[in-house]
């Protein structure tokens, strides 16, 4: 049997689809306890993450993934595939007047319980925290990760994010106001970095730039969702404002429905 490229290797372990992977999700899955790595399933707490915490610890750069994967896949070395993946981006609305108006010490304050925020709607949802930027929270959601349901997940997290947000004591500093958007697409995911090292797991592409581009074009309160991603998610459209936006950078205009997270979840 010919050997799998490295392409190939990742490409099985982002779809879900590898079998050393699956052998080891097996395993760990019967052992406590949650949180677990994204990809194995290794426990990071309880009795069976103090038992693999040498080996099986969370990751430095990402404690959503474990060290001993991390590890595994520097030896690959830098790549990944494209797949089909789901995107959250989620941003605070006006936050250079936010900081102005409340001082350097509170402004971070703010920001540290807007990413406290993200992360947990965004895990509980799933998905995998890429990284927080200035005043912007990622969220990927990868079929090995998020299964294939993953847009109606990034859908939810984002309808969760933006509603913990609007609550009276979601900072210290009151409700923080901010705008997502939702899109599902194809995305080249992997390692990035150095030849020698890798420093980020990450999604790169035009369908990042156009969630991106979403999320700022979102209300305050407002969650924009592609119709890409609305119909992978089987989004009942009943009741929901359809609208055209232009996407900075692309020619084509992008149709997306405007949720606001007073609705039941989907």
């Amino acid at each position: 049997m010919a050997q799998k490229t490295t392409e190939e290797e990742w490409r099985a372990l982002l779809t879900g689809e590898h079998r050393g992977m699956l052998a080891l999700r097996r395993r760990f899955g019967n052992l406590p306890t949650p949180p677990r790595c994204k990809l194995c399933y290794a426990p990071f707490h309880g009795l069976g993450g103090a038992l693999l915490k040498p080996w099986f610890g969370p990751w430095e750069r990402n404690p959503q993934l474990c060290k001993n994967c991390m590890k595994a896949l520097t030896k690959k070395g830098i790549g990944g595939a494209e797949v089909e993946i789901s995107m959250l981006f989620v941003d605070i609305r006006g936050s250079t007047g936010l900081g102005e108006r409340l001082g350097p010490a509170a402004f971070a304050t703010l920001l540290t319980a807007f990413y406290q925020l993200s992360a947990s709607a965004i895990v509980e949802t799933d998905g995998v925290v890429d990284k927080f930027v200035g005043d912007e929270a990622i969220g990927l959601y990868i079929p090995s990760y998020s299964g294939r349901d993953h847009a109606r997940k990034a859908i939810e997290g984002g309808r969760r994010l933006v509603e913990a947000s609007a609550r009276s004591n979601a900072s210290a500093s009151g409700p923080i106001p901010v705008g997502g958007g939702v899109h599902t697409g194809t995305a080249y995911v992997g390692a990035i970095g150095s030849s020698e090292e890798i420093s980020d797991f990450t999604a790169l592409g035009d369908s990042m730039n156009t969630t991106s581009r979403l999320a700022s074009l979102a209300g305050p309160g407002e969650l924009l969702v592609s119709l890409a991603a609305a119909e992978h998610a089987s989004l009942d459209p009943i009741g929901l404002p359809r609208r055209t936006v232009e996407v900075r950078g692309r020619e084509a205009t992008l149709d997306v429905y405007a949720l606001r997270p007073v609705s039941e979840p989907i």
